[in-house]
């Protein structure tokens, strides 16, 4: 990867995108930390608390920036809430499914549409958040109906500005805009994250429990990294024969081919989903109570132990909760693979070519094949994925640490991002030697 970086920075169209995609990302950091009015950020804090519900999952995703009530608090949210929305409606919609279908012009009215949905929600998270700040009492200084339109179109503002800031980098610079301004927004948690895991373990003084601590931490990190690369390239070929036909003088077909199938197809969306609705009763509480998390050992504390993680100190509601997030995730890799993935208009595309998988019928029994290696694939995928975003579940209980900042999702998402944008720079490069080859 450095090598392939290096190489970019010496061709000089390849340095002006690296160079405006990171001028880009130093203007979203710098957005913030800039703060929204008549909103107190020690209240903010105040009320993120251990960093079990919905608004921490925003918090890292946003760099910080929601904790420190700043003009990009709401960060992407809104924009993937969009996203996942309308590619829901696709499917469900005809009129949107035949724009999907118009190639480059049904994209481009499918992202308008995405675009202006997720201002709208902007909007509307902004004021369910004013509700809930309000309600704490000590968070809106001057509470008063200029003050809520001042805040939730501050909030909204600073979504749409982050959404113009993404296209801008997918137009002008490298790898897409918005997975780049999440990246960002997660690796610049990590000093913080890696200076409270510090002072938990090592603030005090150097001991050997704490240096057993860094060093299990250090081998954990590697071997997560290590597990994710290798799984997100791995894929199942399907081998394809096409049948060799005659078109007017013309001989076609006759060759050999094959249908990659990852076995992480679904990418970081099952564990999303299944993180956010993990987190989702912790959120209803912390709305319902004012921030006001129940402490003593009753029915609530042991329900949100067991569905939030590291909110209860016992160890079997962290088991319980690991096992829960599990079957979450199992049950959205299959449900994410289904609405992606359709194995009946796969089989009808490569009867109608001509083409067939050797020792399979054409047709349904082609369908039928392709659907039995995908559901072993969404096994691995969903096996792959739990572990991934338990591990940091399992190191906070086995060495008591209350919250890591930096979790499964996250490590995902970044090494996503990173492999995508590499690959990006290398078939620009490779398409600027075949030009040069061909001049």
């Amino acid at each position: 990867m450095l090598q392939t970086l290096r190489n970019a920075w010496k061709i000089p169209d390849l340095r002006r995108r690296m160079l405006f995609t990171l001028m880009m990302l130093v203007v979203f950091r710098f957005g913030a930390h800039v703060p929204v009015p008549y909103l107190s950020s020690e209240a903010m804090q105040a009320f993120l608390g251990q960093g079990t519900d919905l608004f921490s999952l925003f918090d890292v995703f946003t760099g910080g920036a929601f904790s420190n009530a700043t003009v990009m608090a709401m960060g992407v949210s809104p924009y993937i809430n969009a996203s996942i929305i309308v590619q829901l409606l696709t499917v469900a919609i005809p009129a949107l499914e035949r724009m999907a279908k118009e190639g480059l012009e049904g994209r481009k009215k499918l992202n308008k549409i995405t675009r202006y949905l997720g201002i709208a929600l902007a909007f509307i998270q902004g004021a369910g958040l004013y509700v809930t700040l309000y309600n704490m009492g000590s968070a809106i200084i001057n509470p008063s109906v200029l003050t809520f339109f001042t805040i939730v179109l501050t909030f909204t503002a600073g979504t749409a500005f982050i959404i113009w800031l993404g296209e801008l980098i997918t137009e002008k610079g490298l790898g897409n805009g918005v997975s780049m301004i999440i990246f960002a927004g997660i690796v610049s948690r990590i000093p913080t994250a890696a200076y409270n895991l510090y002072n938990q373990k090592l603030g005090s003084g150097i001991t050997a429990g704490g240096l057993v601590f860094v060093a299990a931490v250090l081998i954990v990190a590697i071997a997560a990294i290590t597990f994710v690369v290798f799984f997100s390239d791995a894929e199942r070929r399907i081998p394809v024969q096409y049948a060799k036909r005659v078109v007017g003088r013309k001989m076609y077909g006759g060759q050999s081919t094959n249908i990659p199938i990852k076995v992480a197809a679904g990418g970081v969306m099952p564990i999303i989903f299944a993180s956010s609705i993990m987190a989702f009763p912790a959120t209803i509480v912390r709305l319902l109570t004012g921030g006001n998390m129940p402490t003593s050992p009753n029915i609530g504390y042991y329900i949100l132990g067991c569905l939030s993680a590291g909110f209860a100190s016992e160890w079997w509601t962290s088991v319980v909760y690991a096992v829960i997030y599990a079957l979450l995730i199992l049950f959205f890799t299959y449900f994410y693979s289904s609405i992606q993935f359709n194995p009946i208009e796969l089989a009808n595309n490569m009867k109608k070519s001509g083409g067939y998988i050797p020792g399979i019928r054409p047709g349904r029994p082609t369908s039928e094949y392709i659907q039995k290696i995908s559901s072993r694939l969404n096994l691995v995928g969903a096996f792959f994925l739990a572990v991934i975003a338990i591990l940091p579940v399992i190191v906070g209980a086995v060495f008591n640490i209350a919250s890591l900042q930096i979790g499964g999702t996250s490590l995902l998402i970044m090494e996503g991002v990173a492999l995508e944008t590499v690959r990006q720079i290398e078939s620009q490069m490779t398409m600027r030697h075949y030009r040069g080859f061909l001049e």
